[in-house]
């Protein structure tokens, strides 16, 4: 991988209910609106796997990698110096979680009042594609997300 790309994973976490699902947000490091989360992965590392790494360290959960849910491209100054940057969001399902201690503000909502919360257009193109990847996936394993979650 080139050593001026920066790559940020972005995990794009359902979790079902008994009869909706909803989806994790958190609030931006600049405390004016909320996002999806984001972490920059480590040398060496995927994307992929910073994302189940975030949701894991960060959220303090099991989350199931489903499909890719976009990327964006774009430019950002590290060190005084601009480099590229390759954003890349992943639709994910909890499988389990406990306490979400890493995040400052976050919450769990269903996909209307996600989409309104989300500050950026791009971000809210991202719910919906992955929306519709685990409606997809939902679809075709009759949906059962698996024994190990519990609904809300």
């Amino acid at each position: 991988m080139d050593k001026d790309l920066v790559l940020i994973s972005c995990p794009v976490v359902y979790r079902q209910g008994s009869r909706k699902g909803f989806w994790f947000i958190v609030k931006s490091e600049d405390g004016e609106g909320w996002e999806i989360p984001k972490m920059v992965a480590r040398k060496g590392e995927s994307s992929v796997r910073a994302s189940i790494r975030m949701m894991g360290e960060m959220a303090n959960m099991d989350a199931k990698v489903i499909e890719e849910a976009g990327r964006a491209g774009g430019m950002m100054t590290v060190n005084g110096k601009a480099v590229s940057k390759r954003t890349i969001y992943y639709a994910m399902i909890q499988r389990t979680g406990g306490e979400i201690i890493g995040f400052e503000e976050y919450k769990w909502l269903d996909y209307a009042k996600a989409v309104r919360k989300l500050s950026s257009k791009r971000e809210r193109a991202m719910i919906k594609n992955a929306r519709a990847e685990i409606d997809r996936w939902l679809k075709e394993n009759k949906g059962k997300i698996g024994d190990d979650l519990e609904p809300l």
